[in-house]
């Protein structure tokens, strides 16, 4: 009756144990080991993101108006004494 019982429990935990690593290996992830980014098994069949050229300085804009803001703030500064 014992040795039933151990054989059902041992076979249940290796049965879980090989669902488990049957699901972890076909995840398929991106994993970083060693400071490098691995893909996935599946990155040749993942969709390419693609990201149209633009200019380096996004901030382009608020740059000038910033610079326009300091010079107004030079010439009220040199006016007014």
């Amino acid at each position: 009756m014992m040795g039933k019982n151990n054989l059902r429990r041992t076979l249940r935990t290796l049965l879980l144990g090989l669902g488990l690593l049957s699901g972890i290996g076909l995840t398929g992830c991106q994993i970083e080991t060693g400071g490098q980014t691995l893909p996935s098994p599946y990155y040749m069949n993942d969709d390419v993101q693609y990201y149209a050229p633009g200019a380096e300085f996004k901030l382009q804009r608020e740059a000038a108006a910033l610079k326009a803001f300091d010079q107004d703030q030079a010439k009220q500064q040199t006016t007014n004494r």
